[in-house]
């Protein structure tokens, strides 16, 4: 798991999506361009909550959320997706 200097504000948190399938079942290669975006992750931060709603994941918690949850940005040469933890489907 990455240590990370950012700090997300009340309700969101930092997911480092799972590495996509590099190959199917049996054993298919798949090319860059038909890999599948991850739908899965691990929490690096997570910020305070909200006044009456405190945050129900932590760090380290494995995570699956929305094809299409979260903003992408980079830290340190790392991409990360930060959402809302509304966006997060469960905890595995």
């Amino acid at each position: 798991m990455s240590k990370v200097s950012l700090k997300p504000l009340a309700d969101r948190v930092l997911v480092e999506p799972a590495a996509a399938e590099e190959k199917t079942a049996s054993g298919i290669f798949i090319p860059d361009t038909a890999k599948e975006k991850p739908q899965r992750g691990s929490i690096v931060a997570v910020g305070a909550g909200k006044k009456d709603e405190p945050m129900t994941v932590k760090v380290g918690d494995q995570v699956l959320y929305g094809k299409y949850a979260g903003t992408e940005i980079t830290v340190d040469g790392k991409d990360y997706l930060i959402m809302r933890e509304s966006d997060i489907f469960a905890v595995l």
